[in-house]
């Protein structure tokens, strides 16, 4: 997929898992991502990450939520790890965070910007 899809395109998101995810198999740093939807100040992005893989600490964006699609990862907060499985969905705190990836994981981040 190239791009944000339409607003009125329905979005597969167990084929977008399974080509990112097969991305970031290939990938040399284990990493793929896709900027999903971009409308105006909501941004959601999927993120595949292979197990072991993580991605640094980083600012928040005013407010933030993670759902995950597949795998195991922990959000990483103030030197604790949240673990969070497929199926399951939570706030990011609005502090510097990061994420790692315990199994071939895939998430979707929607992040709200100003």
């Amino acid at each position: 997929m190239a791009g944000p899809a339409p607003a009125d395109t329905p979005v597969d998101l167990v084929a977008l898992a399974d080509e990112h995810a097969a991305k970031a198999a290939a990938d040399p740093h284990g990493r793929s991502a896709h900027l999903l939807v971009h409308d105006g100040v909501l941004r959601q992005t999927v993120i595949a990450l292979t197990a072991g893989t993580s991605l640094d600490e980083h600012n928040a964006p005013p407010a933030a939520s993670i759902q995950v699609l597949r795998g195991r990862v922990s959000l990483t907060v103030s030197g604790r790890r949240i673990e969070l499985r497929a199926g399951q969905l939570r706030p990011i705190p609005q502090e510097r965070h990061g994420l790692l990836a315990h199994q071939d994981s895939v998430v979707l981040l929607t992040a709200v910007t100003y």
